[in-house]
């Protein structure tokens, strides 16, 4: 048993299975966009529905304790089982959990649960593989304390990596959203130029800024929902900023609400809100442009200056052989 599974783990088979890995994995990439579809029309249609949720919740909760009947549905499902039966949500801070998953696009309880559900199982899952792994398969010479050590930090690598996932997830959508979002308050400014409401305009450009950020289309019809549903809009401005989590959003929040308040023209705050984020983003593309020079470094003093010696050097050096012979 032992020598096939050392066979197993051979050079060849370890070579082959990476090229097989890389086979696939370009296969996917070259297939997975063909097969994928249009992601912003079923986004938006998703994001449709909010409006509807938060009046099932407001009615639900003026309904509570008068017999009435809850129009909102729980979450039902393996997740909610373990995670009410072993307290979870007491020993972690859902709140905190939840606005992770807001950011990172995931609303609801459903995702919630799923969180803390594999925040739950993946620790044991790491731990008890890699301490399989380090008994049975290959122990590289360590003592049986040390692979015990190894197991638990593996385990506790289990435990972040829900969270490594989420994180990997909000970064990606508030990159979407930072390169769109200048383009959206143009036209939100014309919009608004042109006399539309600013509920209007929101919806507007929701459908017109989805073929450059499914996220922030997404998150303009959310705001849109909510504006035309809660009391104040200062309130769907604030959701918007913490949904988001960006500086230059939650700016343009603050100034769309103290514009509201105040009564000054929507128009003129929209202009400048739009130059200044213009601004930070053409100051971030001269950031990274002028670190691109010493990250280069490196690779052409390893790549390209032995192929460019070659090039140069080697048909003079073949001349001075063919010489001296």
């Amino acid at each position: 048993m032992y020598n096939f599974i050392d066979q197993f783990f051979t050079t060849e088979y370890a070579i082959m299975g990476l090229v097989g890995l890389a086979t696939f994995a370009t296969i996917l990439t070259i297939v997975g966009p063909l097969l994928s579809g249009s992601k912003l029309n079923s986004r938006m249609k998703s994001v449709s529905t909010e409006r509807d949720k938060l009046r099932a919740e407001r009615l639900n909760a003026l309904t509570a304790g008068k017999g009435g009947a809850s129009l909102r549905h729980e979450e039902k499902g393996i997740y909610k089982t373990i995670v009410q039966a072993l307290h979870l949500e007491k020993a972690l801070d859902p709140e905190e959990t939840r606005e992770k998953l807001k950011k990172a696009g995931l609303r609801g309880p459903g995702p919630l649960m799923a969180f803390m559900f594999f925040q739950l199982v993946m620790p044991i899952i790491v731990g008890v593989g890699a301490f399989l792994y380090l008994t049975f398969i290959n122990d590289f010479g360590y003592a049986p304390i040390m692979r015990l050590g190894l197991a638990i930090g593996a385990a506790l690598v289990g435990y972040y990596l829900p969270s490594l996932f989420v994180h990997n997830i909000m970064q990606k959508r508030q990159e979407s959203i930072r390169k769109a979002f200048p383009d959206a308050l143009d036209l939100l400014l014309i919009c608004v130029q042109s006399g539309m409401s600013i509920e209007a305009a929101f919806k507007l450009v929701s459908t017109e800024i989805g073929s450059q950020s499914i996220p922030l289309a997404e998150e303009f019809t959310l705001t849109t929902a909510e504006m035309s549903y809660l009391q104040e809009r200062r309130q769907a401005y604030e959701n918007l900023g913490i949904r988001t989590g960006l500086e230059g959003v939650k700016s343009v929040t603050t100034s769309l609400m103290q514009a509201e308040r105040y009564g000054t023209p929507l128009s003129q705050a929209l202009r400048v809100l739009a130059q200044e984020n213009r601004d930070m983003r053409m100051a971030e593309a001269e950031r990274k442009a002028a670190a691109l020079p010493p990250k280069l470094t490196v690779p052409m003093i390893t790549f390209f200056l032995p192929v460019l010696f070659v090039v140069i050097l080697g048909p003079a050096i073949i001349q001075a052989l063919n010489t001296f012979k």
